[in-house]
């Protein structure tokens, strides 16, 4: 009887052992500065990456300033850049549009055109400054996931876009002073503190005509410098712009009205600005603008995460990453 039984479990170890052997592991790079990596260089390691993989690539970069002006190509898919320390590891750049022959699409310090990507631990950062359009980071894939990130800069930070590509942001930190988040993609931001430099609009969504969704913000914290007192929600790049704030913590720097109609009386009737469940000084809606949204609990319910990026493909953000 012992014999059967010591029998059984050795069998039992073994196709374990073969289990955990024939896992596929993640394929990791090792982005180091000082030369203890595989890498010295961020662009060497998206280029060592390989194309079209089925599985995800970790590229692990190690702490340190990387100046370098980046693009994730289309077929480099399933990647991750994963940093030492958010606030050490930082991938930035210093183009501005009118800078050389830049506008504001080419002035990004980071592009990431690949799907299924995913950062973590990551500062993504323009560092030129307030000199006009100057994007830290330009996403133009689909299903792209931001985990505990710091994205700095001043006008226009973020781009989201082109239509119907969809990222979702999570405990990340996002910096600017102009339309420092825009675009015409969909993008969520849960558990996110949003930092205003000086008085201006933090967002300028341009979301497609019959899209449900623009930029939603759950759960988040709306904070500022000193100088900045008079801070609007955001504005329409374009007519249809959708932008919601669902329990959003406000600092008093933002404006009783709220939202602005960018001198475009026709956008009053086509945006779709709201808010549900607004707390602090700047989080009082008795006199935001009348052509805006406070939604009631019911229809606030309906902004959840993954009914907001579902797709055509139910996508699960941060699943299997």
């Amino acid at each position: 009887m012992k014999s059967r039984i010591f029998f059984y479990t050795f069998l039992v170890l073994l196709i374990l052992a073969i289990s955990v052997q024939g896992k596929e592991r993640p394929y990791q790079i090792i982005v180091a500065q000082d030369g203890t990596g595989n890498y010295k260089t961020v662009a060497e390691a998206i280029a060592a990456a390989p194309a079209l993989s089925k599985k995800r690539i970790v590229i692990f970069i190690k702490s340190g300033v990387y100046k370098e002006k980046l693009v994730l190509p289309e077929d480099k898919i399933n990647i991750s850049f994963l940093g030492q320390n958010k606030d050490n590891t930082i991938l930035s750049f210093d183009d501005y549009s009118g800078k050389g022959n830049h506008n504001t699409f080419t002035s990004y310090s980071t592009k990431i055109l690949g799907n299924n990507f995913h950062a973590e631990n990551i500062t993504f950062q323009n560092s030129a400054g307030p000199v006009g359009q100057a994007v830290a980071l330009h996403v133009e894939a689909d299903r792209c996931t931001f985990l505990n990130c710091r994205i700095i800069g001043d006008q226009d930070t973020f781009y989201g876009g082109p239509n119907y590509t969809r990222q979702f942001f999570k405990n990340c930190y996002l910096e600017g002073t102009t339309d420092f988040i825009f675009g015409p993609s969909v993008a969520v931001f849960e558990n996110c503190t949003i930092y205003s430099k000086k008085n201006s609009y933090i967002t300028a969504a341009s979301t497609p005509e019959g899209k449900p969704y623009g930029y939603v913000f759950l759960n988040c914290k709306l904070t500022a410098s000193p100088e900045a007192t008079k801070v609007y929600l955001g504005r329409p790049w374009r007519n249809f712009a959708k932008t919601v704030f669902i329990n959003t913590e406000m600092g008093a720097h933002i404006r009783p009205e709220g939202w602005h109609n960018w001198k475009k009386p026709e956008a009053e009737t086509t945006t779709f600005y709201a808010e549900y469940n607004s707390t602090g000084a700047g989080g009082k809606t008795g006199k935001r603008e009348g052509w805006t949204h406070v939604l009631t609990k019911q229809e606030a319910k309906k902004y959840k995460v993954k009914t907001i990026l579902r797709g055509n493909d139910d996508w699960t953000p941060l699943k299997n990453i």
